[in-house]
């Protein structure tokens, strides 16, 4: 367990280190990681993304319609679906489904490196494993995290409204014109400052569960079961704790 520990403080480190050289130039083939890191992190997850997230809307503005439709306030779908989304559902569902994708492909990828030694010999031949592995998947995750959540906000608020206006029989007008004069900067800036703190979450964690990789190709597959399995228990953490200091600083 020490010698996890290690790993991590090693890893972590390197990429502060990494972080203060943010604004001095680097070599084309760490821009291209970057680059390539964030086209898979980003673009290639949002088929996923959109459709859990249109999913999520609907099921959200009919459980609310359910419930309200009991106290005459079913005209409030909107608010609610709005809020949970913004706030909660968006970034958390998000979250999860990156640390399933993403996560699990960065644990297998540094894993399987590990063991056939590939990264000593990134070392031999002067490139710094970290940076050149682990950096651009960072960034990936500080940037395509955010920006995929915004998304699921979007077509989950969309969703819930289109779903609500054809079979719920409330005015989709409405329902858009509430939602807007509703909902404020504050939930959406709470629900993007979760999903900063999930991305990093998922990057170093997945990251650091490949650096451990040693007894083989079973090692992959444990260590990318690991990686999932410990970043969805952190980002829930985490998403207890963002939200306990947004309702005592409300």
């Amino acid at each position: 367990m020490n010698r996890d520990f290690q790993v991590l403080a090693w890893m972590v480190s390197r990429l502060l280190k990494c972080i203060s050289r943010i604004f001095v130039r680097t070599k084309p083939f760490y821009r291209q990681e970057i680059f390539k890191s964030l086209s898979k992190v980003g673009a290639d997850s949002i088929p996923i993304v959109s459709i859990i997230a249109a999913c999520t809307g609907i099921i959200l503005a009919l459980q609310s319609a359910q419930q309200l439709e009991k106290v005459g306030a079913i005209s409030y779908v909107a608010n609610l679906v709005g809020v949970t989304i913004l706030m909660e559902l968006g970034p958390l569902l998000t979250a999860i489904i990156i640390a399933g994708r993403s996560g699990a492909a960065f644990a297998a990828e540094i894993a399987a490196m590990q063991i056939s030694e590939e990264i000593d010999a990134l070392e031999v031949m002067g490139l710094e494993p970290v940076q050149y592995l682990v950096w651009p998947k960072f960034l990936a995750m500080l940037v395509m995290v955010p920006c995929l959540t915004v998304l699921a906000d979007f077509v989950g608020i969309c969703a819930g409204g289109l779903f609500s206006s054809g079979f719920l029989g409330i005015n989709g007008h409405l329902y858009f014109e509430q939602s807007v004069s509703f909902l404020q900067t504050r939930f959406l800036f709470t629900g993007l400052v979760k999903s900063v703190g999930f991305g990093i979450t998922i990057a170093v964690i997945g990251c650091w569960q490949g650096f451990l990789a040693r007894k083989g190709a079973a090692d992959v597959g444990k260590m990318t079961t690991r990686a999932v399995v410990q970043s969805i228990f952190l980002i829930i953490l985490l998403d207890l704790f963002f939200t306990t200091l947004n309702y005592l600083f409300r």
